[in-house]
C-alpha cells in the first residue's frame, strides 16, 4: 500500500508519458531514462499527455506496486523542477491539484549538516 511519507524518495519522470503503459514499460523508462534501479523502493511519478493522468511506480518488496488516478475534469500540474526529485508535500498538493507555484512555505528549523 503506498503511503506518501517523508521516509520515501519521490522522483517525478519530466516527460509526458503514454498513459497504456504497465509496469514493465514504466520500470524500463526508470531504468533508461532516469538511470535508476527501480527496485530500489522509490516511488516513480508519470503524467499523460493530456495531464488528466496521473501513474505511481513502487518496488513494494516483492513485486511492483503500480496506482493510477484518472480525474474525470482537471488536469494534474507538470511541476518545473530542477531536477527529477520533488517531496512528498508537493507530490500531496499535486494530487489534490494545488498549483505548486503558488505554495509558499513558511520557515521552519533545519538542522545543520556537519561534513
Amino acid at each position: 500500500m503506498l503511503a506518501l511519507s517523508t521516509s520515501c524518495r519521490y522522483f517525478l519522470y519530466g516527460s509526458p508519458t503514454d498513459m497504456r503503459f504497465g509496469i514493465n514499460s514504466l520500470s524500463g523508462l526508470v531504468r533508461n531514462k532516469l538511470g535508476t534501479d527501480p527496485m530500489n523502493g522509490d516511488v516513480f511519478i508519470f503524467i499523460g499527455k493530456r495531464s488528466n493522468q496521473v501513474r505511481l511506480l513502487q518496488w513494494d518488496g516483492d513485486g511492483f506496486a503500480l496506482y493510477i488516478k484518472k480525474l474525470e475534469r482537471g488536469t494534474f500540474e507538470r511541476p518545473l523542477l530542477a531536477g527529477t526529485a520533488i517531496t512528498s508535500a508537493q507530490l500531496t498538493l499535486l494530487l489534490q491539484g494545488v498549483r505548486l507555484e503558488s505554495v509558499r512555505y513558511r520557515r521552519r528549523y533545519t538542522p545543520l549538516k556537519r561534513a
